[in-house]
């Protein structure tokens, strides 16, 4: 973000509001100085008091154009002002609009400039040394008061525009998280139910002769894991439309049902360990997710395989999750789909949960899943 606000050329009712004011301001006040020097009577030839009446006129006009050049303007009007008194009021102005709309260090230069001018002034037009101070303090006074009025609206919007930037920032990584969330709740509830049907509908593709009724078993996990992979597909669609939150989420004890439903669809699994109780939700839920995409890899990856799952630890001491499996029995399936992508997920969850995720080969050409999570005593 740059020191400098833009100008819009457009106009809004406020713009016209403010503008407006300030020309009246100015006009009043070259009104009133022109009224006292007529009252005390002109110090100069009459024609050089026209003259200034004119030049202070067209530096009130000129208000309404110092949005598109508002350093040249100030800059014209501070010295003329030097000369001429009567474009004080627009001087003024220009004196605050280059603050409010100009870096500071510009702001700074035209305000020493016209600190300059005003000097000159006094000393061009003012005969007695006592009123030449007094008008000078007064001069300096008014060109602070308008330059650091400005200085001061041009801090705030700057605040604000930082402000404005650093809140939408937040609301795009907010969307962020949520894109990642709902993807990782995507592929990890997904991911199961169609690795079942990937290896239902493989086996009957590659074994056409197989006996009726294993045709029709293969036939009714496919429709059962279809009906339940569309129930799961919109319980994810619910992330979009409600708060996490409020969402029921799977946990350490469903875990037994995910080991079992693999089972039935012909996985040989062993649940090495009765489960932990009384663990905190978070870690539950992401003991569940870990050994989900545990299985579904296995079940991609490693057909035929043998896979051992462990879910052990104490409170106080941490949450061990470890999912085991052997070389694979048999050339994975076709549309197994590419490695790597839910780990990288799986990994991140973890990391969300305060633990850490391994994963890598067997000396026996399997394959290993460990994650630790925490359990606070």
């Amino acid at each position: 973000m740059t020191d400098s606000l833009p100008l819009d050329p457009a106009r809004t009712r406020r713009d016209w509001a403010v503008d407006s004011c300030l020309f009246l301001l100015a006009v009043g006040l070259g009104v009133f100085t022109a009224a006292d020097r007529m009252r005390l009577g002109l110090a100069g030839p009459e024609w050089f008091f026209d003259v200034e009446q004119v030049v202070g006129a067209l530096g009130c006009a000129a208000i309404w154009l110092r949005r598109r050049w508002p350093v040249a303007f100030a800059v014209a009007l501070v010295a003329l002002s030097a000369v001429f008194e009567l474009v004080a009021g627009a001087m003024l102005v220009g004196l605050f609009t280059v603050a409010v709309h100009r870096a500071p260090r510009t702001s700074i230069t035209v305000f020493g400039l016209s600190l300059i001018t005003a000097l000159a002034y006094v000393l061009l037009r003012i005969e007695s040394g006592d009123d030449r101070g007094l008008l000078l303090m007064l001069g300096v006074a008014f060109q602070g008061v308008a330059t650091g009025w400005g200085l001061v609206i041009h801090h705030h919007r700057q605040l604000v525009a930082r402000a404005g930037a650093e809140a939408r920032l937040l609301a795009e990584q907010a969307q962020h998280h949520a894109r990642e969330a709902v993807a990782r709740e995507m592929h990890d509830v997904l991911g199961h139910r169609l690795s079942l049907l990937s290896v239902y509908a493989g086996a009957l593709e590659y074994r056409p002769g197989a006996p009726p009724e294993e045709v029709a078993g293969a036939a009714k996990v496919i429709r059962e894991s279809a009906h339940q992979a569309l129930q799961d597909l919109r319980a994810v669609i619910g992330v979009l439309r409600a708060p996490v939150g409020e969402l029921p989420q799977p946990g350490l004890a469903d875990v037994q049902e995910l080991v079992d439903e693999s089972s039935r669809a012909g996985m040989r699994i062993e649940l090495s360990a009765p489960l932990p109780q009384s663990v905190p939700d978070t870690t539950g839920r992401t003991t569940y997710r870990v050994v989900q995409e545990a299985l579904t890899n296995a079940r991609k990856h490693a057909p035929g395989a043998e896979v051992r799952v462990l879910v052990a630890g104490a409170r106080g001491e941490g949450l061990t999750v470890e999912v085991c499996n052997t070389a694979p029995g048999s050339a994975p399936a076709a549309g197994g789909g590419a490695a790597g992508q839910g780990l990288a997920g799986l990994a991140e969850r973890v990391r969300l949960a305060g633990g850490h995720l391994v994963h890598g080969p067997t000396a026996t050409g399997g394959w290993r899943v460990e994650a630790r999570l925490p359990w606070p005593p």
